[in-house]
C-alpha cells in the first residue's frame, strides 16, 4: 500500500465469491495492474476462471481466511451472502471495501428498510413478522394485497409470496421456511429502476445513468439505459443513491432499486453494496464500467468518468436462453458475455447481451 492509503496497481485484490459478478471485477482489475484472489466454495468458478490465484474453502475456515488475507492488499465482496462473521474477521486483518455495516443492512430486509427510513428515503409500508400469528397481524395492518418475504437470504424472486384475499397464512408461513419475514405493501408503480453510484475513500461520490428495468419470473430480464423518464426524475434518482452511499459510509459500489410511483414518487425498493446486474451495459457504453469503478474507489484511486458513450438494451441470458449468443454474436451492435458456466439451470444467469444504441435514439439523456 502507498502513502495516504492508495493501494497501487501490482497489489492483489481479493474477492469474496466467485460468481460472474467476482469474474467481471477480476476482467476490469487486470488491465489496470492489479491482480485477483478469489475466494469461494466452489471450485471452477467464473471467477476463478479469469484471476491469478483461488482459494477453495468455506466461509467460515478461519485459517483458510486468515492465509487468504495474508497474501492481499483490500478485499471487497461479490454478493451479499457472503456470512457477516467472516466479514467482521477479515476487517481486523486488512481494509475491507465496503465496510461490514452496509453488508449487515444489506443482508436483512428489515434493517434495510428501517435504514432507508431512518435517513430519509421512503419506501412502501411494512411490517415485521416472526411467528404465523404475528404474520396475520402484520398483514391486517399492511393490507392486501401484500408481499411476504424471508428477511435473510431471498434473492431473484426467491423466498417471497405474494399474499391476497384467497391465501392461507399459516401455510404462507410454513411455506417460507423463516425465522423472521417482512411484509411489504404492494406498490402501483409505473417503473423499476435502479442506480449505481461509487464511493471513494475520500468520500468522493458518483452515479452512473439510472436504468430501467424488466423482470421475469423475478428474475432481472432487461435494462434500458437510461431509464424513459424526466431529466429531473433521473436526477432525483441519483441523488438518492449518492445520500445513502454518504450516510453508510460506503467505499466501493452502490446499487439501489427503486419503484416510480403512478404518481411520480420514487420509492426504495433494496439495496445491494456491490457491483449490479442493472449495471452490465456500463462495460459496453460507459467511459468507466461499474467494475473499473470499483477497483478504483476500493483502491484509493480518482473515480473515473461516468460520461455515457451510447444509450444500451442489456438482456440477461437465464438458462437454456445462453444459446441466443449464436445469433447476438452477428449482430454488430451487440456485445456478448459469457460467465464460463458449465452446467445450465432454469433460472441461472448464463450470461448477457448489451446492444450499444446511438445517444440520439429517442429515449431522454
Amino acid at each position: 500500500m502507498s502513502g495516504n492509503g492508495l493501494i497501487a496497481p501490482g497489489a492483489t485484490i481479493g474477492i469474496l465469491g466467485g460468481g460472474q459478478l467476482g469474474r467481471m471485477i477480476a476482467l476490469a482489475a487486470a488491465p489496470m495492474g492489479y491482480r485477483c484472489h478469489i475466494f469461494c466454495p466452489e471450485r471452477d468458478s467464473p471467477a476463478a476462471q479469469v484471476s491469478a490465484v483461488t482459494t477453495v474453502a468455506a466461509y467460515d475456515d478461519r485459517a483458510a481466511l486468515a492465509h487468504f488475507a495474508n497474501s492481499v492488499d483490500v478485499i471487497t465482496w461479490e454478493f451479499e451472502n457472503i456470512p457477516a462473521a467472516t466479514v467482521e474477521f477479515l476487517e481486523a486483518l486488512k481494509p475491507v471495501r465496503p465496510n461490514g455495516r452496509a453488508l449487515r443492512v444489506s443482508q436483512n430486509r428489515l434493517e434495510e428498510k428501517n435504514f432507508l427510513n431512518d435517513v430519509g428515503v421512503p419506501t412502501t409500508a411494512y411490517a415485521g413478522a416472526a411467528s404465523a400469528a404475528s404474520l396475520e397481524a402484520a398483514v391486517r395492518h399492511i393490507g392486501m394485497p401484500c408481499l411476504v418475504k424471508t428477511v435473510t437470504e431471498g434473492y431473484d424472486g426467491k423466498g417471497q409470496i405474494r399474499v391476497d384475499a384467497t391465501t392461507n397464512l399459516a401455510n404462507a408461513w410454513e411455506r417460507l421456511k423463516a425465522r423472521e419475514a417482512i411484509v411489504e405493501r404492494m406498490v402501483d408503480f409505473d417503473m423499476e429502476c435502479s442506480v449505481i453510484v461509487a464511493r471513494g475513500t475520500d468520500g468522493t461520490c458518483v452515479a452512473f445513468t439510472p436504468g430501467e428495468n424488466y423482470h421475469a419470473n423475478g428474475i432481472l430480464d432487461t435494462t434500458l439505459v437510461p431509464a424513459r423518464m424526466p431529466e429531473a426524475k433521473l436526477q432525483q434518482a441519483e441523488a438518492i443513491g449518492r445520500h445513502v452511499a454518504e450516510k453508510l459510509e460506503l467505499v466501493g459500489l452502490l446499487c439501489v432499486e427503486l419503484f416510480v410511483t403512478k404518481d411520480g414518487r420514487l420509492l426504495a425498493n433494496e439495496i445491494a453494496p456491490r457491483p449490479h446486474n442493472s449495471g452490465h451495459w456500463s462495460i459496453d457504453a460507459c467511459m468507466t464500467s461499474q467494475f473499473e469503478q470499483l477497483v478504483r474507489a476500493i483502491c484509493g484511486l480518482p473515480l473515473g468518468s461516468v460520461e455515457r458513450l451510447a444509450n444500451a438494451e442489456m438482456k440477461n441470458l437465464i438458462g437454456e436462453e445462453v444459446a441466443q449468443w449464436r445469433k447476438a454474436i452477428t449482430d454488430p451492435v451487440a456485445k456478448v458475455h459469457l460467465y464460463g458456466k458449465t452446467e445450465i439451470r432454469a433460472g441461472r444467469k448464463m450470461g448477457h447481451i448489451t446492444r450499444v444504441l446511438p445517444l440520439n435514439n429517442g429515449r431522454s439523456s
